[in-house]
């Protein structure tokens, strides 16, 4: 480049000699490009007016103190000066230069070259970060570098790569470096010059950094939290950790003690092996010996590797420390010099792998003492030993030793001499005399000394001073030495000695941990777990024995209530106090100092009470048959003796829960409402929180909801979160795991195990959130299945099993971590997990599962373990079945089935945890990288599932409640109640009956359309058979389209993951077979109905035949008689016109044939029908219908229910069950109910039918039939008998045959042929007269053919339309909710017979549901056509649009008469008519004699005008205030018959109680209703006192309580086994207390009333429920049926929740 420049310089010369010796343009302003520590790039605009003319820059500078100047000439506007001093102020000065070195003028600019600590920083992109602004959370966030291996490209991604591996306890942390620094060698490059010039560049790259330097920027720009994190990572790894910090920028080191505070060491000293005896102890507090290691001057030898070597078992070599020979050491260090590391030796106690007997602690000084003399000053005052490496020493560093004061510590030389020189010699004989240094304290090393003996002479040397030593030194001890040297401690600052004196005042009088917890922390321990007992058996009712239990379940509420009231009567105690005042500091770092203190002081108070209890528990055990009661009580004080921060926060939950029983304006209560805030703080913070409470078994579901819904406000409603969980045996390292896997610190030390359920949120980086989906990972961190602790109590099994089924509730993803080698416990943990895997596939998720299996490390685990794998699906397939059984279901099904498993994919082995034998083995690196693929294997694996949408945190919430609730009732499957699973399944039935009336209405717009044809073909009835073969092919095409569209809607609804439709996966199925039970339905309804109408058709053939052939014969008289009238030419009045038409009349009908339709016996045929349906019955029954004689006399008198009507073999005897109620008498009623429900709804069925103007058919008397099967088939739990079947069908087909046989009467006498023709006299009499005087017929027939044929087709339309029309209407207006499904419906009634209060509707709900639902919504349906007209404006609407057809036909017909030719009037209607032919069936019968010469225009005119006026006298007909009610029931399609069909479901009742089936669906497998009753509404009584009974079903069946009748065969049977009776009801608990409140307000309010409606004596009812206010009621309704959604109605919610606190006495 320089050549290139030069010659343009010279080839310009000779142009411009002139300007050359003038002044030059002084150059632009300077800018500085960038800057280093150790070099400045500078760039300056080009001089003015110097173009072409040859000229160059001179640039001086010189620094502020003037101590460094120079200068440099460029050629070009840029430059880079280099060789400047760090941390200095340089001004530059640049001037343009002709070839003649005349100069401009200059031009200035000054600048500070960084310090090497800023270069570094900058270059490692960390310059915002300093000092101290890394947070543990910002480490911990998971983005998408957390997952990814893309090679390090850039200095600046190094320390995030480093912070990454160090998380996860990664030993290759130390060695990650730039991909860009990797030396690469050409190899086609032969030029051995340009090798080595390649490989110099190499070897000074600028993307290479000292690991020191990297891991001192990083304790730099770390806050104080995560500097502790990166300390116990490091220790965790083996490496040394820094001990006195550098600061190169102020030549200060601060004392690293707060950073080393979490490190906690196991080891075993040689004294302690006999006792098999350990200690565990803070690093800090651990005294020990140190010995320190320096460098005088520059030494050749590494003592880093020596102390590595020394350090190092000869099995397994271990860099503690860094050393030149490793990746990037051999780097030129910038900034860390001065720093001192520190590193510890702890025995195991085993002598032949033991290099020292007693702990020891080396450290190691990085850089010259000379330099360094405030590190090396404290190092020689605190440490047992200091070894001092040299290669030479001058006078001036042998003075500098001699000279320095204070040395406590033995000093070493160790002389590293290259060769033999006498002069270094002599150096260090002078140097050990004026130390007063003996022969053993001077080492020797030369190059001839083999490294192994040096390595053990050093070891030899230390373990002397070990064994002589009288200093030992810990490193709080150090502190104070630091203090007095003026080296900082890192602690001092003044929060963190704020909060470790608040930390102090609580755990400083921690004595005994038993007492202490009695006494400061007392609401957590008996009392609350007296309280978690009474929840659980508030749902599991064991102890009620043969209590009435919901007096039982009332007791149980006050006991509550009194323990709530004993919580809240203590005061909050001082250690309280002082919690939660520091935990409330607004000063976010205090609050975190404190927790921190808090925790190690509480560890440390742990470990010292856990020491010594077991201490005295292995001295007793030596002789375990003299102290067994001793050792039973030391091993309930071991358990007793954990205290952590959990047991704070807990308290605090317990506070704060017992505070929310107080009124909401108590001065205790508004005391505590800021704590849920406190705890969401702490969440956010990375602050585990306790889900479960593992001392109490239970959840303080209050609290936890508060805080997190507080949490929810926190972060902006931004809360959707992914969970994983751990579930394993105990001390398997479970929270190793996941402490490894999101560098979390759950405990795993101090001797505690984890306890209960630990919740951790990870916050999610932005880079991530959209292809997660989610703003948070939800980490939960259980106790060990299995634990020795819990396996000495009975319900061990079952707390396993619900801490395990809650978990894998609320988990996205459960990791089982299996340690191998334990086949017995692996396989009972297996057992609990498909329990809870099964329970969740019932309840509708589908978690994903993964097997770690640890200590499993070599690299063809996977391979090697296939039979493993497959052995372990066989018998997870096997545990399903089995759990199946248990759990009563279905057992064909396989573990695939219950969860989303790969045995190839799910299963990862990993290797064991610690490299070597600790304490002194470091983690595994096999360890640290498998959990890293795993972690990357489930963050895909969340990736791939994206579309699922995750939980924000109030479902999450939402779960938990649910779950929990659940899993306290022992049958869990059929108690799960969840809300979003309630909504979802709503939502579905919502949209499910939207598509199956779209599916109804579509087809009975068909069939309506077909009947229209059907009755047009009165004129084709030669082929009626194929026609109906024609229809129902369509038919069935129709069906199969509109099925296919019904099931294409159900899948794409599933398709679109509607809000959590995935929960509700298992109905799928239901609602498929649903449709497919639809279209059977209609199909057969369409075939009948199609079926019978041909039928009519063909009966009619003879009648229109008849009629048609005495039609002619008529007119053709008329037209004689006319023709002889005008033949006479004579003026005949009108009246002599009458009498001779009178006489032609009489004389043709005289020979006319009248034989019409034959009467039949419908009663015969009726009868028939009967008996050949009860043919399969002998006996009695046929005796029965032998004596029937005549069929019409049944049926005259009511129904009566007798004892023959019952299976004989139970009801011969007086039964009571174990209530004492008379079961006889009740069977009779309530037989007698149904047999009232199927009379009435076999007349209402028969009334209907009559209504229709057809002829009686035979498919009516077997539809008939076939409607009171179902009902007797729903029945059939009765037990009545065949005699009751055959009685009750006689009853209902009397009146039917009676009915049927008018009904066909009826008929004949309508179609009579003289009748028919008598009533076509005056009109053929009126067209003779009109014909004779030759009128014109236009007007008149125009007149006529709208009011005969038009009108009666055009009402007939109207009315057929109307009743889909009205439904239509009703779905989709304001009452659309109501009939969207039938718990809204459910909801709706209920809350209408609220409002209204009357008690006679609450028995005719109760006594007759069906009825009392049909009146409920015709009354309805009729308010609603009331209201602004809306029936007349349905009906003008279906009017107008009938008559917009009517006109376009005789439109189309006008415009074909005027482009052909003239056609007759005759031809046109008939035109006319078969243009409508689809639409309306319009008869012509009446129509009269019609001219031919009549015009035929005119008369189209007329009738178009007719038409419209006839559309506006029928628009003021319905616009006639009428009966709605009269019309509904003439209506062919009955909307009020519609929609009892659509809310009435399956009609079945609950098996205890009667309430009615809410289940979506045609086909549900499964009956459920949302709200059960107390028994004695539906009559049930004591029989010992006649007292109606006040148990309601759900808790029946969740007590020990039994029941029996007729379908236990009179056996008493447990009622929680209700299921093995009614396999097909599912009875779920009441949600909350609170649930049932509705029925029992209503037994309340109407007791008396109860009990006389139903001649019994009144319930004896618990006192609680007379406190159930009417308000309450309708809360308790909107909370059953989520109506509401009072999750997102915080107002109502908190109405609701005063409320329940009012009335269960909650008030103090």
């Amino acid at each position: 480049m320089k050549k290139t420049h030069v010659r343009q310089i010279t080839h310009f010369a000779e142009d411009a000699k002139e300007l050359s010796s003038s002044v030059p343009s002084p150059p632009g302003e300077i800018n500085i490009d960038s800057v280093g520590s150790d070099s400045v790039s500078l760039s300056w605009d080009s001089p003015d007016n110097m173009d072409g003319i040859p000229h160059s820059f001179y640039i001086t500078y010189s620094s502020s103190d003037r101590s460094h100047q120079d200068s440099i000439t460029a050629p070009s506007n840029s430059t880079v000066i280099s060789e400047l001093r760090p941390g200095r102020e340089y001004t530059f000065t640049v001037t343009t230069v002709l070839m003649k070195g005349t100069q401009s003028m200059p031009v200035s600019k000054a600048v500070c070259t960084k310090t090497h600590l800023e270069d570094l920083l900058c270059r490692l992109g960390l310059e915002n970060c300093f000092p101290g602004k890394i947070t543990l959370s910002t480490v911990l966030e998971i983005g998408t570098e957390s997952i990814t291996d893309e090679p390090i490209l850039s200095l600046k991604k190094l320390p995030w790569c480093f912070l990454k591996r160090l998380m996860m306890v990664n030993v290759t942390a130390r060695s990650t470096k730039c991909s860009a620094a990797e030396i690469k060698t050409d190899t086609t490059l032969q030029d051995l010059d340009s090798a080595f010039e390649l490989m110099i560049s190499n070897a000074q790259d600028s993307n290479t950094i000292n690991p020191l330097d990297l891991i001192t920027a990083l304790f730099l720009c770390s806050d104080s939290f995560l500097q502790q994190e990166i300390m116990l990572k490091m220790s965790m790894c083996q490496f040394a950790v820094p001990l006195l910090l550098p600061n190169c920028d102020t030549n200060q080191c601060t004392l690293m003690l707060w950073a080393m505070r979490d490190i906690v060491k196991k080891f075993r000293s040689h004294s302690l092996a006999d006792s098999k005896g350990f200690v565990e102890e803070n690093i800090v507090s651990t005294a020990m010996p140190m010995i320190s290691f320096v460098r005088l001057g520059d030494c050749s030898l590494s003592k880093s590797r020596v102390l590595n070597e020394v350090l190092s078992n000869p099995q397994q070599y271990h860099n503690f420390f860094i050393h030149r020979d490793m990746e990037c050491s051999d780097v030129t260090r910038r900034i860390s010099n001065g720093l001192v590391e520190i590193g510890w030796y702890l025995p195991c106690g085993k002598e032949n792998l033991d290099i020292f007997p007693e702990p020891v602690a080396v450290v190691n000084l990085r850089g010259d003492i000379t330099s360094f003399q405030t590190q090396f000053s404290i190092l020689c005052q605190t440490s047992s030993a200091v070894f001092i490496s040299f290669d030479s020493i001058a006078e001036s560093e042998c003075n500098l030793l001699s000279s320095a004061r204070n040395i406590k510590a033995q000093l070493f030389l160790i002389a590293n001499f290259p060769s033999n020189s006498k002069t270094i010699l002599d150096s260090l004989k002078d140097l050990a005399s004026k130390l007063k240094l003996n022969a053993n304290h001077i080492l020797l090393k030369s190059k001839q000394t083999n490294d192994a003996d040096f390595v053990k002479k050093l070891r030899l040397a230390m373990n002397d001073i070990m064994e002589n030593c009288q200093h030992k030194m810990t490193i709080e001890g150090m502190s104070a030495v630091a203090r007095e040297l003026g080296i900082p401690v890192d602690e001092d600052c003044t929060e963190c000695q704020n909060a470790k004196r608040s930390a102090a005042e609580i755990t400083s009088k921690i004595n005994d941990v038993v007492r202490y917890k009695e006494d400061q922390l007392p609401l957590q321990g008996k009392l609350w777990k007296e309280l978690a007992k009474i929840e659980k058996e508030e749902c599991r009712l064991r102890k009620a024995g043969d209590k009435p239990i919901e007096e039982y379940k009332a007791n149980l509420q006050r006991e509550k209530k009194k323990l709530r009231e004993q919580q809240i009567s203590y005061d909050i105690s001082e250690a309280m106090q002082c919690f939660i005042t520091a935990i409330s500091n607004e000063r976010k770092e205090e609050r975190s100092y404190f927790l921190k203190w808090m925790r190690m002081n509480l560890d440390v108070t742990a470990r010292r009470k856990l020491s010594g209890l077991r201490h005295k528990y292995k001295e007793k055990c030596c002789k375990f048959s003299e102290n067994k009661e001793i050792i039973a009580k030391l091993d309930r004080q071991i358990s007793n003796s954990s205290l952590g921060m959990e047991h704070f926060m807990r308290e605090m939950g317990q506070l704060y829960e017992a505070a929310c029983y107080l009124p909401d304006n108590s001065e205790s209560r508004q005391q505590f409402q800021h704590l849920p805030s406190l705890g969401a703080d702490l969440l956010v913070d990375g602050f585990p929180l306790e889900l479960v409470d593992g001392d109490a078994s239970n959840i303080p579901v209050r609290w936890v909801t508060d805080v997190l819904t507080e949490l929810h406000r926190k972060v902006q409603h931004k809360s959707r979160v992914l969970v994983v969980t751990v579930l394993g045996v105990q001390s398997t390292g479970k929270s190793t795991l996941l402490n490894t896997m999101f560098g979390v610190q759950f405990a795993v030390s101090s001797g505690r195990c984890t306890r209960g359920a630990f919740m951790l949120l990870i916050r999610v980086k932005e880079d991530l959130k959209g292809e997660l989906n989610c703003d948070f990972i939800l980490v939960i961190d259980t106790e060990g299945l299995k634990s020795p602790e819990l396996a000495q109590l009975e319900d061990s099994y079952e707390h396993d099993n619900e801490l395990a089924t809650l978990v894998v509730g609320l988990s996205d993803i459960t990791i089982i971590n299996i340690a191998m080698g334990n086949s017995i416990e692996m396989k009972d943990i297996l057992q609990i997990v498909v329990h809870a895997f099964l329970r969740m596939e019932k309840v509708g998720k589908k978690p994903k599962c993964h097997f770690v299996h640890q200590n499993v490390g070599d690299v063809s685990a996977h391979d090697n373990n296939a039979r493993d794998r497959n052995k372990l699906l066989e018998q997870l397939n096997e545990m399903t079945q089995a759990a199946a059984r248990m759990e009563k279901q279905d057992t064909d099904r396989k573990f695939t089935d219950i969860m989303e498993y790969d045995a190839e994919k799910n299963n990862l082995y990993i290797p064991g945890l610690w490299q070597g034998n600790p304490p002194m083995a470091p983690v595994n690196t096999g360890y640290s990288e498998a959990v890293y693929e795993f972690k990357k294997s489930l963050i895909k694996e969340f990736k791939s599932c994206k579309d699922q949408k995750p939980a924000d945190i109030t479902e999450f919430l939402e779960w938990v409640a649910s779950l929990w609730k659940a899993v306290k009732y022992e049958n869990f499957i059929f108690s799960f109640r969840n809300s979003l699973v309630a909504e979802a399944y709503s939502n579905l039935c919502v949209e499910y009956n939207k598509w199956e009336w779209d599916f109804q209405k579509h087809m009975y717009n068909w069939l309506a359309t077909a009947e229209t044809r059907i009755s047009n073909t009165k004129n084709h009835t030669s082929n009626l058979d194929e026609f109906l073969s024609n229809l129902k092919a369509e038919a069935s095409k129709e069906l199969t389209s509109q099925q296919e569209k019904t099931l294409e809607k159900l899948t794409k609804y599933y398709e679109s993951k509607e809000r959590h439709i995935n929960l509700v996966e298992s109905y799928r199925a239901t609602f498929e077979n649903s449709i497919q039970i639809l279209r059977t339905e209609i199909e057969n309804s369409l075939k009948r109905k199609c079926t019978a109408a041909i039928d009519y058709q063909k009966g009619m053939k003879k009648v229109r035949e008849v009629s048609e052939r005495h039609k002619a014969i008529i007119e053709g008289g008329v037209l004689k008689l006319l023709g002889d009238c005008r033949e006479r030419k004579e003026d005949l009045s009108d009246e002599e016109l009458k009498n001779k038409f009178q006489n032609m009349w009489e004389e043709t009908v005289k020979k006319l044939d009248f034989k019409g339709l034959e009467k039949r016996d419908i009663v015969l045929d009726v009868y028939n029908q009967l008996r050949k349906q009860l043919d399969r019955h002998v006996g009695s029954v046929k005796m029965v219908l032998n004596e029937t004689s005549d069929l019409t006399k049944c049926g005259a008198t009511p129904f009566t229910v007798t004892d023959n009507h019952f299976h004989r073999h139970w009801f011969k005897k007086n039964i009571t069950d174990h209530l004492h109620i008379t079961e006889q008498k009740f069977k009779k009623e309530e037989a007698n109910d149904m047999a009232q429900c199927v009379i009435t709804q076999g007349r209402h069925f028969v009334s209907d039918t009559k209504h229709r103007t057809s002829d009686y058919h035979e498919t009516y008397t077997r539809e008939l039939l076939e409607m009171i099967d179902v009902k007797l088939k729903e029945n059939e739990k009765l037990k009545t008998n065949e005699q009751f079947e055959a009685d009750l069908k006689l009853h209902i087909c009397g009146f039917a045959a009676r009915e049927f046989q008018q009904m066909h009467e009826d008929f004949i006498e309508v179609n009579d042929p003289l009748k028919h023709l008598e009533k076509s006299k005056p009109q053929y009499c009126s067209d003779f007269i009109d014909l004779y005087r030759e009128k014109d017929q236009c007007l008149k027939k125009a007149e006529d053919f709208t009011e005969r044929c038009l009108k009666p087709a055009v009402t007939q339309y109207v009315n057929k339309t109307l009743g889909t029309e009205i439904v239509d209407v009703i779905l989709t207006g304001k009452d659309s909710q109501k009939y969207s499904s039938r718990s809204h419906f459910q909801h709706s009634v209920l809350k209408q017979l609220l409002d209204e209060t009357n008690f006679e509707n609450y028995v005719a709900y109760i006594r007759n549901y069906e009825g009392f639902i049909k009146t409920l919504i015709l009354d309805s349906i009729v308010a609603h056509c009331l209201k602004d007209n809306a029936f007349s404006d349905l009906e003008v609407k279906h009017l107008g649009i009938i008559t917009e057809k009517i006109q376009a036909a005789i439109a189309k017909e006008k415009n074909e008469e005027t482009t052909k030719e003239s056609k007759t009037i005759s031809v046109f209607i008939e035109n006319v008519c078969s243009t409508l032919s689809s639409e309306i069936v319009i008869s012509t019968a009446n129509l009269g004699l019609i001219q031919d010469k009549a015009n035929t225009e005119e008369f189209i005119e007329y009738l178009q005008k007719i038409v419209n006026e006839m559309k506006t006298s029928l628009t003021t007909d319905f616009s006639r205030r009428c009966d709605i009610k009269e019309k509904l029931n003439n209506l062919q399609f009955k909307p009020q018959d519609e929609l009892f069909k659509r809310v009435i479901g399956c009609g079945k009742q609950c098996p205890f109680c009667k309430v009615p089936c809410e289940a979506g669906g045609r086909n549900h497998t499964e009956h459920h209703a949302s709200v059960h009753r107390p028994q004695g509404l539906g009559t049930y009584r004591y029989v010992t006192d006649e007292k109606l009974t006040e148990n309601v079903c759900t808790s029946d069946v969740f007590s020990e309580r039994r029941f029996r009748n007729s379908d236990t065969e009179e056996k008493f049977h447990p009622y929680k086994d209700y299921r093995k009776f009614y396999p097909d009801w599912n009875i779920a608990p009441d949600p909350s207390i609170g649930s049932s409140d509705y029925w029992k307000y209503v037994l309340s309010t109407f007791n008396q009333e109860f009990a006389k409606a139903y001649e019994a004596e009144p319930a004896d009812i618990p006192e609680e429920w007379n406190k159930i206010t009417k308000q309450q009621a309708i809360m308790s309704l909107d909370e059953l049926f989520y109506t509401q959604k009072m999750e997102n109605n915080i107002e109502r919610k908190s109405l609701y929740k005063k409320i329940r606190r009012m009335v269960y006495g909650r008030n103090k």
